[in-house]
């Protein structure tokens, strides 16, 4: 895919991984939109991003008719859509008998139903311009653990629904790929990065694997990516 004059939407992109991510596809020259539940939030991103070329939108993943007016902004602003990066999530761990109702809901329609809204609202544009649909899944994808049970259960939603999408829009020649990392500096569950994550992998190595992703052989398509820190603290 030639990124020039590509246009990119991501969820969740007002800090972490989708800041990350922003920040590198920025700097490849890309036109970029950004949401977030809170507008003072993307503005400060935005802010951050630097650059002309981007849209702060205010967008709630939980809610189809959101993402489907996200969309209309980027499409008014921009003229197309290219490239949409699912990076909203939240995480609330406790064992099954302390997990509340809401918690459970909360991880279930912004993780999970929030992917699904994020590509139904953008699919006809990604098959219009034979665009790249990318998912931000997890290791707890793959791999279960002790209090993890809501949240493992939509990362390893995600990964299936990822999956199965990249064969329903092969046909369209829309790539779909779902990357699940393992440990992430970022304000994952209410963490302040700080120092003494020097050793998980950064946001903006993410977004220097979204930017060659982007940037490969088009008839080359890793549909499911793990990536873990080289080593562990």
């Amino acid at each position: 895919m030639s990124l020039k004059n590509k246009v990119a939407y991501i969820t969740g992109g007002t800090k972490g991984i989708g800041l990350g991510i922003a920040k590198a596809l920025v700097n490849a020259g890309l036109k970029v939109a950004i949401s977030g539940r809170k507008l003072e939030d993307v503005e400060k991103a935005k802010a951050q991003l630097g650059n002309v070329n981007v849209l702060a939108i205010q967008s709630d993943v939980r809610y189809f008719e959101q993402e489907a007016n996200a969309i209309a902004q980027i499409i008014s602003k921009f003229g197309q859509l290219d490239i949409v990066i699912a990076n909203a999530g939240l995480g609330k761990f406790a064992p099954i008998d302390q997990l509340s109702l809401a918690d459970w809901q909360a991880m279930i329609d912004t993780n999970l139903t929030g992917v699904f809204h994020t590509l139904k609202a953008s699919v006809e544009q990604l098959k219009q311009n034979k665009g790249y649909y990318i998912s931000i899944s997890s290791l707890a994808g793959t791999n279960f653990f002790a209090g993890g049970a809501g949240y493992n259960a939509s990362k390893f939603g995600v990964v299936g629904f990822t999956q199965a999408v990249m064969l329903d829009l092969r046909a369209y020649d829309v790539k779909v790929t779902t990357i699940m990392p393992g440990s992430v500096t970022s304000h994952f569950n209410d963490h302040e990065p700080n120092e003494d994550d020097s050793w998980k992998i950064q946001p903006a190595d993410l977004g220097q694997m979204v930017v060659d992703l982007l940037n490969m052989n088009p008839n080359v398509l890793p549909s499911k990516i793990e990536v873990r820190p080289t080593k562990t603290k």
